[in-house]
């Protein structure tokens, strides 16, 4: 369990892939996210209809993104789409802690342990437990609740990392990136369903 508090603000967007990528790819000429945002919202980048959509969506992707160091964001740029959409769940749970802690907690153990499937049911039951403990989700409303499962879930498709029946999709990462994950300070392979076997046989 990642230590603070947890956010639901994901509910903003789900995976974003091609506006994430969108954005890395201005990095890349600006070096600066403060210019990046500026850039984006100005030249309407991620072809929102309203400036205001424009504004939160840029801001939503930025805030995942900047938690990728340059090397990620240069691989993120250039990476086949799977890997790409791998890269972005990892800047997603980096970003936040209640996706991390649902990642490592239900995703991944219920994968290593052969459930196989994923379900709503595991869902709020993992929202249930950590209510206990984080007074933060207390408050939160019928309606937040379920559009942050809905977006979850979502997430965990455009990821790979969930098939429509609940199926729990297995990855197999490849030598750069895992080389990558391994050299952050974040523990990012618990937040794949992924055996410690296949990690370690990866790394030969």
């Amino acid at each position: 369990m990642r230590a603070g508090k947890y956010s639901l603000s994901f509910t903003t967007g789900a995976l974003l892939h091609h506006e994430s990528v969108t954005l890395a790819n201005l990095y890349h000429q600006y070096l600066d996210w403060a210019q990046v945002r500026a850039v984006a919202v100005a030249e309407n980048s991620l072809q929102l209809r309203t400036l205001s959509s424009s504004k939160k969506v840029t801001n939503e992707i930025v805030s995942r993104l900047r938690l990728l160091t340059d090397a990620e964001l240069a691989f993120l740029s250039d990476a086949s789409s799977s890997d790409q959409a791998l890269l972005l769940w990892i800047a997603l749970c980096r970003r936040y802690n209640f996706l991390a802690d649902f990642a490592a907690e239900v995703l991944r153990e219920r994968y290593v342990t052969l459930k196989g499937t994923l379900s709503h049911e595991d869902y709020d039951a993992f929202f249930n437990r950590k209510a206990e403990w984080h007074p933060e989700l207390e408050n939160v409303t019928t309606a937040t609740r379920s559009k942050a499962r809905q977006v979850a879930f979502k997430m965990l498709r455009e990821a790979g990392l969930l098939d429509t029946g609940g199926r729990i999709q297995g990855v197999m990462l490849g030598t750069r990136l895992l080389i990558l994950l391994k050299n952050s300070q974040y523990a990012d392979t618990q937040c794949l369903p992924v055996f410690e076997s296949d990690i370690r046989g990866t790394e030969k």
